[in-house]
């Protein structure tokens, strides 16, 4: 009798609760359509605006808003090829870098004996950076890079030259050189959050089992960072295609990148060739993303080992 008393009684409380159940999860999935809609609006359409546009041309200063191949037939008639191939040397040698530095500081960051407060003022430090204008911290370089700049006077007070060095500035050289400060912390604070996540047992395991360093390394350590790894090489490896500051202010017109031609059509007032050139680059980097993806996926973590 009380089991049916307390059934009766709780029937209405179930009801309750799967009415709340129901609504909780309709406004979550409004929540996420509203996020995904908001995401459509603000990203893709405005690749497809893009995408579209660099199919229309350019006379007289003005856009022939009229479909046509033209565009992207100058676009590869006019020998951009080796553009192409010294704007993915030069973006692939600055990843490279950043990582190789990168991944070594991220590793020491996060799992060193420093204190917590050392540890703040560091992630402090790498986020300086950001709340610095390009276009200020690259004209700095040039004040050291150049023929009377800071490493060339203290080169020739010392007595190591004789004369100024001149490729320091105004070449590839320079260009690598301002774009390592600026991309170490997109670089580096994936990692460091990736390798901060990893917990320190699985590395006394790997050590009281008789594991090397390097075989820690590679079979624990590194498995596990990859996602830090691979939103590091994103958010470098983007703006390092991208990047026309650097090019331009230390390159000093020696070193045109694909970034450089875009700048110059935009100041042409030729933009669907802006938007071709653009839509270029991001199918680079799309293509380079595949790569790397199919490079972790036939060297995954189960591959990634020590033999």
């Amino acid at each position: 009798m009380n089991t049916e008393m307390e059934n009766v009684s709780s029937a209405p409380m179930q009801a309750t609760i799967a009415k709340r159940s129901k609504i909780t999860l309709s406004f979550s999935q409004v929540a996420l359509a509203a996020i995904m809609l908001a995401w459509f609006v603000v990203v893709i359409v405005p690749l497809i605006i893009l995408f579209v546009y660099s199919f229309f041309t350019t006379e007289y200063f003005q856009t022939v808003f009229t479909p046509s191949l033209d565009t992207w037939t100058g676009l590869f008639a006019s020998g951009r090829f080796e553009v192409t191939l010294r704007t993915l040397r030069v973006a692939l040698t600055v990843t490279m870098i950043e990582l190789v530095v990168g991944f070594p500081f991220a590793l020491w960051l996060a799992k060193s004996t420093i204190s917590k407060s050392s540890r703040a003022i560091f992630l402090a430090l790498l986020t300086i950076p950001f709340f610095l204008d390009l276009s200020s911290r690259t004209i700095v370089w040039r004040a050291i890079l150049g023929q009377n700049g800071l490493i060339n006077t203290i080169l020739l007070s010392t007595g190591v030259i004789d004369s100024p060095v001149e490729w320091m500035l105004y070449s590839e050289f320079a260009v690598h050189f301002g774009m390592i400060p600026a991309l170490f912390p997109p670089m580096v604070l994936p990692i460091y959050m990736a390798i901060s996540l990893i917990d320190d047992s699985l590395i006394e395991a790997s050590n009281d089992l008789g594991a090397t360093p390097a075989q820690t390394f590679w079979r624990v350590i590194f498995p596990l960072a990859l996602p830090g790894v691979v939103a590091g090489f994103v958010f470098t490896l983007g703006p390092a295609l991208a990047a026309w500051v650097e090019p331009g202010m230390l390159g000093g017109g020696f070193v045109n990148l694909l970034s450089s031609s875009i700048e110059s059509a935009y100041t042409a007032l030729r933009y669907p060739v802006v938007a071709a050139l653009s839509t270029f680059v991001i199918a680079l980097l799309l293509v380079l993303l595949a790569v790397l993806l199919l490079v972790l996926r036939r060297f995954g973590a189960s591959g990634l080992t020590l033999r």
